[in-house]
């Protein structure tokens, strides 16, 4: 018997008890774990999908996919109550949104038995709710990471609070508050929640948190788990006799992120550089808008740092020789990120290249002296490597043979927005050397049009594709079936009702689409993709199109239509 791969198998109630009567529940449940696996592509992944078709086989079915569900987040107060119920076994909330009363829904979610839940998010909310976290915390202790980016109003009290309530934290995110008083006012905060943080093993204090010498101080001496701290965008207060201070405090760390200071010339001072190498775990670096020397990067290289992330975005003062001789002596890295390095050129990645056989992902976006001979480059004598960024790079005409670089099926992600010169020729010749592609942007490509459906032919495998505001795209011609594709982003191009019912046609699989600005969108074609498209989730940019439409209910089902409503964003 053949099945669509559009659709879920169907099953008979007498087939139903049979299949699902043969194993024990441990047995599906292991099934069900492998169906579900994550891929570890956070653009691309998407597995909740799949336990709601295994939840309508049978009530056993549904039992048993009730407690594989671990993460959840919530968009409406309102009905959370029958969730909490079913999903047991949750070990990560999501309450990022507005609530009305963000307290009250806090007191009511700890009165379920959420005995494995260790993550929370509050992220944007206006305030920390100290009488529902309160309350949250003495029915569930067992809260290992909190994340409050975001937070319009963060008071000193706050800090004493979390320290209070949540003492077994090891994952810290207060980022980005927004409206914060002197940074003096914190001081007594942060070294309260460094002395009740025992286990704290990363945190992360960027945006305009308020933190001077003294509070980096308490963290880096009281924490001593503590293992990953950003502080991107708050070092404003920071001085480069607290920061080497601080440092030489914690030699244990293994990942440190710092952007932009006052004091411009911090990084290529020998007392920074010094307390810096020290850190002989360190795996992740991440320097952004910053003036740093050549000196700095001989000095990791001569240490020998184990690093295996290595970021440059936006920083000035080195050259390609410091670059080079890092990577020479740090044979590690699996992620690089060397973002407008603007003296970087085809020759320097052919270099650096032969020192990165380790590598995994790397992005070169806006080096603007490259040229698309760079991407061939790394591909060829970068095995591993299955990620690549090069956006808005050099708009340089070379001419290369499809012949003579063979093909590299290694590659899954590649992301070249913002590039002008990227013709349907070029597009066509990279689905022939790249099969195996799963994601591809191709935002603000503007000169592609139809080779777009060649790339769609060729890489059957793609699951997520932007080509939003590439003006000149057309699909017409995919009159072919794209079995994996699941979130495609149309936006700002010409969508009309006919490549509507092609996609629904043609991508029955399709998790997330986003039309916003599609001006030619009409509730016909939307109709075609949410009567075919059933494994659809979400779908942007057709409200007004569903407003504006008087004849609705006549051209839809109301069972459709209601599904409609739950799908727009």
């Amino acid at each position: 018997m053949k099945s669509s791969s559009s659709a879920p198998l169907s099953f008979s109630s007498s087939q139903q008890m049979a299949v699902s009567s043969y194993l024990p529940d441990e047995c599906w449940e292991s099934i069900f774990r492998f169906i579900i696996i994550d891929d570890n592509d956070d653009d691309c992944n998407n597995n909740s999908h799949y336990l709601s078709f295994l939840s309508l086989v049978s009530k056993r079915f549904l039992s048993i996919t009730n407690r594989l569900l671990f993460s959840l987040t919530l968009h409406d107060e309102s009905t959370y109550c029958h969730l909490f119920k079913r999903f047991t076994n949750l070990n990560s909330l999501d309450l990022t949104g507005n609530y009305i009363d963000l307290d009250n829904l806090l007191i009511e979610i700890s009165r379920f038995p959420l005995k494995q839940l260790t993550s929370l998010n509050l992220s944007g909310q206006p305030t920390i709710p100290t009488i529902g976290l309160r309350a949250f915390s003495q029915k569930i202790t067992t809260l290992t990471s909190l994340a409050c980016p975001l937070i319009e109003f963060l008071n000193p009290s706050d800090l004493f609070l979390i320290a209070e309530c949540f003492p077994l934290l090891q994952e810290l995110d207060l980022s980005y508050p927004l409206n914060c008083k002197s940074c003096s006012s914190y001081v007594d905060g942060v070294e309260a929640l460094s002395l009740a943080l025992t286990r704290l093993r990363k945190v992360n204090l960027s945006g305009l948190f308020p933190i001077n010498n003294q509070s980096l101080f308490y963290l880096f001496n009281n924490c001593k788990q503590l293992e990953e701290v950003k502080l991107f965008k708050s070092c404003h207060k920071i001085t480069r006799v607290g920061l080497a201070s601080a440092l030489r405090e914690r030699p244990t760390l293994r990942s440190l992120s710092f952007s932009g200071m006052e004091d411009d010339k911090l990084f290529s001072t020998s007392q920074f550089i010094d307390s810096l190498v020290s850190l002989k775990s360190l795996t992740c670096l991440f320097l952004h808008n910053l003036n740093i020397s050549d000196e700095l990067l001989y000095s990791i290289a001569r240490e020998g740092l184990p690093l295996t992330k290595f970021v440059l975005l936006r920083c000035t003062g080195h050259s390609n020789d410091g670059i080079i001789d890092l990577l020479s002596k740090c044979q590690r890295i699996q992620h690089l990120d060397l973002r407008y390095t603007d003296f970087l050129k085809d020759q320097h990645v052919l270099e650096l290249s032969s020192f990165l056989v380790d590598l995994v992902s790397i992005n070169l976006s806006c080096c603007h002296e490259l040229t698309k001979s760079a991407l061939f480059i790394l591909v060829r004598h970068c095995p591993s490597l299955s990620k690549i960024k090069m956006e808005n790079i050099g708009d340089k005409i070379v001419r290369n043979s499809l012949r003579k670089f063979g093909v590299y099926p290694q590659l899954k992600s590649l992301y070249l927005g913002y590039n002008s010169w990227l013709s349907d020729e070029i597009i066509t010749m990279f689905a022939s050397i790249f099969p195996n592609l799963q994601l591809l942007n191709l935002k603000d490509c503007n000169s592609i049009s139809e080779g777009i459906c060649e790339v769609l032919r060729k890489c059957c495998k793609i699951r997520h594709l932007n080509l939003a505001y590439c003006s000149r795209v057309k699909l017409h011609g995919m009159n072919f079936v794209v079995p994996n594709l699941e979130v495609l982003n149309l936006s700002w191009i010409n969508v009309d009702n006919e490549t509507l019912y092609l996609i629904s046609k043609n991508c029955c699989g399709l998790l997330k689409l986003s039309l916003k600005l599609c001006n030619g969108v009409k509730m016909k074609g939307v109709k075609h993709v949410v009567e075919n498209c059933k494994q659809l989730r979400k779908i942007k940019g057709v409200k007004h199109v569903v407003e504006n439409c008087k004849q609705l209910r006549k051209i839809m089902s109301d069972e459709r239509l209601i599904l409609l409503n739950k799908l727009i964003e």
